[in-house]
């Protein structure tokens, strides 16, 4: 009986190439389509601009002590009275009290600034009756009454009837707009000389408004 052979190549061949052979690996790539911020945090995406400004704000907060914080509102509350007294002086709508914007406060303050009102004269004459009636003569004191009388019926009369061409103005041009408090906001204007008044005057006595 013959014995089976093996030959030697098999049996001392080499197994590097058998046992060493390296697996093929598949290349990882990332499906995220989402781009991230230089600043942001390695692997995180970039936040929202609106959180992110949430975030610098709570942080600005949290940061600033209870006595730098109402430094800050102290110095926000005085540039909001610069800019309402700028406003005032040039009549710019963004920065004007509550009581003077609109566009119906502005037709009334240009409607009253554009005509000649008794009752902006009403502090002058005053004084000037109040002089009179001062005065130890019978004669003088009796014309300080009598023009007492007069300047208050003819402040009334002229009055009655601004208010009424104004409220017919403005019900004219600005039907859909809310109107309530309009004429009694012009009539308190014309309380004041025209030079004083504020807002200040933005047309001249006889332009049309």
């Amino acid at each position: 009986m013959h014995a089976h052979r093996v030959p030697l190549a098999f049996v001392f061949r080499s197994r590097s190439k058998d046992d060493k052979a390296p697996a093929a690996k598949a290349p990882v790539t990332s499906s995220s389509t989402q781009t991230r911020d230089p600043q942001a945090p390695k692997g995180r995406p970039t936040p929202k601009r609106s959180a992110a400004q949430s975030q610098r704000r709570s942080v600005a907060n949290t940061k600033m002590t209870p006595k730098e914080a109402r430094g800050r509102q102290r110095e926000e509350r005085r540039t909001a009275m610069e800019r309402q007294r700028a406003a005032l002086a040039s009549g710019d709508e963004r920065y004007l009290p509550a009581r003077d914007k609109g566009p119906v406060r502005k037709y009334a303050r240009d409607f009253v600034d554009s005509r000649f009102c008794i009752a902006e004269y009403f502090l002058p004459m005053a004084v000037i009756i109040l002089v009179l009636s001062m005065v130890r003569v019978g004669s003088l004191q009796n014309i300080a009454l009598l023009l007492w009388l007069f300047v208050i019926v003819a402040i009334v009369i002229d009055s009655a009837i601004t208010g009424f061409r104004l409220k017919k103005k403005l019900a004219e041009k600005f039907p859909n707009e809310r109107r309530k408090g309009a004429v009694a906001y012009a009539l308190m204007r014309t309380l004041q000389m025209k030079r004083l008044r504020l807002p200040k005057p933005q047309v001249k006595r006889g332009e049309r408004p």
